[in-house]
């Protein structure tokens, strides 16, 4: 699965819009829709407030596990 489909299935899994994620980790409905479509690499510090949102694992959203695992 591509990290730009995992940020997708893990903000349709919590029933959340496009731009309710992008106010939370401060960009435009318009920027988010862009790195979901993989059309913009996603920012680091980004990926790092998605993480933190959701309580998983960096690994997870980069694809690197399968399984999801709960930050500490």
């Amino acid at each position: 699965m591509s990290v730009y489909q995992r940020l997708k299935d893990l903000r349709e899994d919590i029933d959340k819009s496009q731009e309710e994620i992008a106010k939370v980790i401060g960009t435009s409905q318009s920027y988010y829709a862009q790195y979901e479509n993989g059309k913009r690499a996603i920012p680091f510090e980004r990926v790092v407030a998605l993480a933190q949102y959701y309580n998983i694992s960096l690994d997870y959203i980069a694809g690197f596990i399968d399984t999801p695992r709960k930050l500490k």
